[in-house]
């Protein structure tokens, strides 16, 4: 997990993002990655799904990447930062993105099952929001996608 380990990177974050989501799946993690980018476009944190290594259904990279983004940044806000995942995030990690008052999110691949963006229950678009991100969504879809359908194949053993 890179999270810890901020830094400027050349490349795309989504690009980062998605080294992330395979490092994750090498570890046997659900392949979602994700990378906070600040308003100045500095990498702040990147990580992978760590759920199953440190036990904790918390730890889903949007959550990790907040986490560590305030700890350097030194305050509870990520205002004008920008999340970028792998994923259509969780309820609970837009919830967590708009309490962090996220500026935008970019996630790859849609969850219809388990989104909370445009699936699901939609938190952006309800009226009592306390904070509504910018968002788009299917940035790399089809790459993203691929990664999640190969690793539950894989797991059931396809």
């Amino acid at each position: 997990m890179g999270a810890d380990s901020p830094s400027r990177d050349p490349r795309d974050p989504m690009s980062i993002a998605m080294d992330e989501a395979r490092a994750a799946a090498a570890r046997g993690e659900v392949p979602v990655g994700a990378v906070l980018v600040g308003p100045d476009g500095t990498v702040l944190a990147h990580a992978g799904n760590a759920v199953e290594a440190g036990d904790d259904a918390s730890a889903h990279a949007e959550m990790l990447v907040m986490r560590a983004a305030v700890r350097r940044l030194g305050g509870p806000r990520l205002a004008g930062c920008t999340l970028v995942v792998t994923l259509e995030p969780c309820p609970m990690c837009a919830a967590a993105a708009v309490h962090f008052r996220v500026g935008r999110i970019i996630f790859g691949a849609y969850d219809p099952k388990g989104g909370g963006v445009e699936h699901g229950p939609r938190l952006f678009a309800r009226p009592d929001c306390l904070h509504r991100p910018e968002w788009i969504g299917g940035v790399r879809e089809t790459e993203a996608a691929a990664l999640l359908r190969d690793f539950f194949a894989r797991l059931r053993g396809r």
